[in-house]
């Protein structure tokens, strides 16, 4: 089995905390993929831009650089250079063969034990598969804090950030423009696993992934809100025809059970399901 798996390496402009944070998760991929061998391929892949070309350690494979911002599709008063999740995804199919492939957001680091655990799941047949992070304290702050950063447990996030799947589902992918690092970018990968996956699964409770840090939610930039808010309706108009909520998780449960979880849930928009539900009532007639 071969697995190729993807992260966007950066140079932060202002804190050295996501510096540190992404040396964490670095060494922590990297000792997963070292825990695997012998039992699954495992490649390890950076999307970057030229500026930050530097930071990326020489186990990643780099991909072409990034040259694309909203800017290229959109007018905003502080320009920021952020990826399109697009164009990651794209690098991430075009410069591996494997036969699945990973997205992770560069603050989300791995148990030793993530690829091997992977593995066992492709191998029980899901095409297509999320993994919820943890969130653990942010007291640790240095690789050789690793060992105790694998033994924390800390506590569930319900926001989707590791995604699974195999390669021939992402030609029928729809992203629209949006850029990562701003919500809507794990609704939208979600929404596409959920469309196109014969056998899509959600683990909520894995200790395969952690963050550092126990928020859920952090302030955004209103205006790059407002352009992926605009990017994924348009994404999910071009899906239309595919969509269907009896593929969203919980989506066999009765109508009020449903509702209610995708209403608390942060990643399912409840919008999105009540337009969907006449298709539902329709294909069940």
């Amino acid at each position: 089995m071969h697995i190729a798996h993807l992260i966007n390496p950066y140079r932060p402009e202002h804190t050295n905390e996501l510096e540190d944070c992404q040396k964490i998760t670095f060494e922590s991929m990297r000792v997963a993929k070292e825990k695997a061998l012998g039992i699954v391929q495992v490649e390890l892949l950076s999307a970057q831009y030229e500026a930050d070309v530097d930071i990326v350690p020489f186990y990643f494979k780099r991909t072409t650089n990034l040259t694309r911002t909203p800017s290229n599709f959109g007018v905003f008063s502080n320009p920021k250079k952020l990826p399109l999740i697009r164009d990651l995804i794209e690098r991430l199919y075009t410069e591996s063969t494997a036969e699945y492939l990973i997205y992770t957001n560069v603050d989300i680091a791995l148990q030793p034990h993530f690829y091997i655990e992977v593995a066992q799941k492709i191998q029980a047949g899901h095409d297509a598969f999320i993994i919820n992070r943890r969130r653990i304290p942010d007291r640790f702050s240095k690789i050789e804090d690793l060992p105790e950063m694998y033994a924390t447990k800390g506590q569930p996030h319900p926001g989707f950030d590791c995604f699974v799947f195999h390669r021939s589902l992402y030609p029928k992918f729809k992203l629209g423009n949006i850029c990562i690092g701003i919500p809507f970018i794990g609704i939208a990968m979600a929404q596409n696993l959920f469309c196109y996956a014969q056998d899509f699964r959600l683990y909520e409770n894995e200790f395969l992934t952690f963050h550092l840090g126990m928020e859920v939610f952090k302030k955004r930039d209103k205006e790059y809100l407002a352009f992926n808010r605009k990017e994924f309706w348009k994404a999910m108009h071009e899906m239309w025809g595919d969509l269907d909520s009896r593929k969203f998780p919980w989506g066999n449960r009765n109508f009020f059970y449903r509702m209610i979880k995708w209403g608390l849930h942060p990643s399912i928009p409840i919008r999105l399901a009540l337009q969907l539900e006449p298709k539902r009532w329709q294909a069940n007639r």
